[in-house]
């Protein structure tokens, strides 16, 4: 399993976002869809909301992908 450092600009991130963000999705919009098709795990969980607000110390799950959120420097 690949895992990937994001450190977040601001206090939170929405969850479509940060697939885009971290290359994880090549736009929005398949973020949105791998979100909607249950793909998507934070903290271990399915989360189907696209717009989850994501804080440093989550970690966010796509196939054998794990990022890593950390807060800003």
């Amino acid at each position: 399993m690949d895992e990937l450092d994001f450190t977040l600009r601001g206090e939170h991130i929405a969850l479509d976002a940060l697939l885009k963000a971290s290359g994880l999705a090549p736009s929005g919009g398949a973020a949105r869809a791998l979100i909607v098709e249950g793909q998507v795990l934070v903290d271990g969980q399915v989360e189907g909301r696209k717009t989850r607000k994501i804080r440093a110390g989550q970690r966010v799950v796509l196939g054998d992908v794990t990022v890593r959120v950390q807060g800003p420097a």
